[in-house]
Formats: structure tokens, sequence, C-alpha cells
């Protein structure tokens, strides 16, 4: 059955209509005539697998990694790079339109980096497959909880990548390789650290083989035995601590291998630059964070001269916000503080902070709609808000436009997860 693919949703499938029916195409690109063979059904919309190719799109690129039929890691390398930046735009400008009702006065430029190398942080699963005699090192198979059979990884740096296939003979050689079911990466400036889930406490052959590989391969080893709060050192006892650094603002931030930070630390720092110029600090300004994490923006905005004052939920966070800001000489204007900003108390939280001239908003998935339900008691003049989702992004800016009367001066995507269908952003208010 042919189709005409209209358009792209925001898992990076191909959306047609067949009958009235919204189809949407694993692998299928807009202006592509396709067949299709569905894999689940329901009333008004099917999911569907491409089986066919009668008119191809013009975009249309070979995807660079081995693995990408199988592993769902990317799924949006038969796209070409630049198209897949202005198909982000987009969705974005659609999820404007149809959830918030509202529309951008102007486009800002997409910030993008590099296509390859670029993730600085992954979950890899592990699971020992008896049939195949190894330890299989991945990211899951499409659609399953499968763990994709992986010997490289183009989005991962060379370094990490090439170990794939070394940290498959070495998993397959412990006696606890049935009990490791994942294995978290996490690069920075000087250090490369792999935090190793165990659900048994190690054995003393298995300890000796991680430090051998430590050793040899240039990496730190650390051991998680239960949840994110229980990773700890384990080898070499001396390496330099993770940190990134952006030059611009003349920052280093630190953390820990399990702690939140961004994916892509080229990406980021334009971001950091971009949300800064934005919001245009001054000497004398009061400007919160919310939902601040380490001081990713707090930092640079300090930086700039203005008091910062960041909000965050999880202590840890705030902790580590605090010791940034010790570590770059910039505690005299920040400050940081535990708050819960989905809470329905939100509205006082944002009345004690007094007054305050312009706020930056970097949610979750789930947005910030307390925040922007209560903008009013602290009335901000401007408002970036840096989103990992169109549909929450969506949704808030309606909030602010159509109930507090601010104006969405400028709105564009941030390409954070190239060759996904992540579509991270960033906008502009004003009043």
């Amino acid at each position: 059955m042919a189709v005409f693919v209209e358009s792209l949703d925001h898992e990076g499938r191909g959306v047609a209509h067949d009958n009235g029916k919204a189809i949407f195409i694993d692998g299928a690109l807009p202006g592509e005539t396709v067949d299709y063979s569905p894999y689940q059904k329901k009333p008004s919309y099917e999911f569907a697998q491409l089986t066919k190719l009668i008119k191809t799109s013009a975009v249309r690129a070979e995807p660079k990694c081995p693995h990408f039929n199988n592993c769902g890691g990317c799924n949006m390398q038969h796209m070409e790079f630049f198209a897949q930046v202005a198909a982000k735009q987009r969705i974005l400008e659609d999820n404007l339109k149809r959830i918030g009702k509202v529309q951008p006065e102007s486009l800002l430029p997409a910030i993008y980096g590099p296509a390859w190398g670029y993730r600085q942080r992954a979950r890899l699963s592990t699971r020992y497959v008896e049939k195949k005699g190894r330890v299989l090192v991945g990211f899951r198979e499409k659609k399953s909880s499968f763990v994709a059979a992986m010997e490289s990884c183009e989005v991962l740096p060379a370094k990490i990548s090439a170990l794939i296939p070394e940290l498959s003979k070495l998993l397959t050689g412990l006696a606890l390789r049935e009990r490791i079911p994942q294995i978290e990466v996490s690069l920075g400036t000087e250090t490369t650290v792999l935090v190793v889930r165990h659900l048994e406490p190690l054995p003393e052959q298995d300890a000796l083989r991680l430090k051998q590989f430590a050793d040899l391969q240039g990496i730190q080893f650390w051991l998680q035995p239960r949840g994110p709060d229980s990773a700890h050192l384990f080898w070499p006892l001396a390496a330099p601590p993770l940190y990134y650094s952006i030059p611009e603002f003349d920052l280093k931030l630190y953390f820990f291998p399990t702690e939140f930070t961004q994916v892509n630390h080229a990406v980021n720092r334009s971001l950091v630059s971009r949300a800064v110029n934005l919001l245009a600090p001054q000497p004398g300004e009061r400007i919160a964070d919310l939902f601040c994490g380490l001081g990713n923006f707090s930092l640079a905005i300090a930086r700039r001269g203005a008091h910062v004052i960041g909000l965050e939920g999880a202590p840890s966070l705030v902790q580590r916000a605090i010791d940034n800001a010790a570590k770059n000489g910039l505690t005299g204007n920040s400050e940081f503080h535990t708050a819960n900003l989905f809470s329905p108390e939100t509205a006082d939280t944002l009345r004690a902070l007094g007054k305050i001239d312009s706020i930056l908003i970097d949610p979750p998935r789930d947005g910030a709609v307390e925040v922007v339900k209560a903008i009013d008691v602290c009335a901000p003049r401007r408002i970036v808000y840096v989103s990992c989702s169109p549909a929450t992004l969506a949704r808030d800016a309606g909030v602010l436009v159509n109930v507090h009367g601010y104006r969405l001066k400028s709105a564009g995507v941030v390409n954070m997860f190239p060759h996904t269908g992540h579509v991270e952003s960033i906008a502009l208010f004003e009043r």
C-alpha cells in the first residue's frame, strides 16, 4: 500500500495518511512515496515499517554506522545532517502553533556542532548471551529490550567506540558477567570514567581484572552496587576529577559521573553563550536560574556580573553548584537553594526571591507548568526558556503569552542529539 510521507513526528518517524488514518512509518522521510507494513494498529493511527521506497527524498543519506538498522541508539542517520536540523525546527514551530497557539516573532539560527563522536555521556547496556558465548555491550535494539550486537558506535567519541569490543572481552571473562546490567560512560576534559553497575559484590579476581583493564586503557572505573547515589571511585585512585569547560566564560564545571550534565559539550558551550546573550545580564541585576543543576547557566550569568539565584530540586546538585561557584571564584554573586519547582507551592518559592529582573528556565521533559502559572509573583521582564521537549515548551509558552501577556520574541532549535528525533530548543519571552 503506497502513501505519500508528509512530515516527521517528534520521534523521527515519517507521517503519512491512509484513508484518514495517520500512519507513522519508521525510516520514511518527508516527500517520499513508500509502501509500509503496520506492526501496531490503533483505531485512529498505526505504527509501521517502511517496506519499499517508490520515490526517494533528495535528503536521504547512507547511514554511516553499520549497526544503524539494528541499534536503537539513533533513528535519523538516513537523513542528511542539515535536513535533520531543519526538520526539528519545523517540529518546534508546529508544536508552538498547535499546542501553545503562539508563534515566535523571529526564528533563531539553529545551534549545532559535530555530527559524529559528540556523546560525552552514554548508558551502555550489557548482557551475557550464552548462544553467542560473550557479553554484548551497546544500546538496545530498535523496538526491543535486547542489546544490539555492536562493535563500534559513530556517535560516541572514537576512544569509547574502540572500547566496545574490548569491554565485551573483559566482561565475558568475569565471574560476575551475568550480574552486570550496564556501564555508564562519562567523559570530562581530562578523565574518562566508566561506572559499572553490579548486582552482587565484585569477586576479588574480577576486581583485579578491572584494575588491569583501567591501567591498560587509560580510563577510570567507578562501581555502582545500588542506585546512582551508591556510585563510588574504584580504580585508579589518583586521576584528575571530572569536569567540562566553557572557555568563553572562563569556567570549569566539576561533576560526578552519575550526575546530570549535558551530553554534547560542544553544543552546550554554544547553548550557554546563546542563553546569556538573550538574557543580556548586567551588573546589579538579580537573575533567577530555575532547575539550575550544577550551575551550567548560572555561573556564566554570574561571570557577566549579575547576582544569580539558582533553584534546583536535587540537594546533591545544589551542593555541586555551590562548590563550582567557589572553584570559579563566583561565590560573591551567586547563591543556590533546594526547591521543588513542580509543587503547587511554587508561587511562594518565587515570591520569596524578591525582585527579579530576568529568569532562565531549564526544566526536564515535564516542563515548568507550575513556574509559568506563578510567574506574575516575580514578574520578570525577560524569560529565557531552554527546553528538551517541544510539546511542554509549547504548552508553557501558551500560558506565558496568552495568560500573562508575554511576547514570544524568538525561538530556535538546538541540535544536542544529532541523528535522533530528540528536539532541544531555546525561546525568549519579554514584556
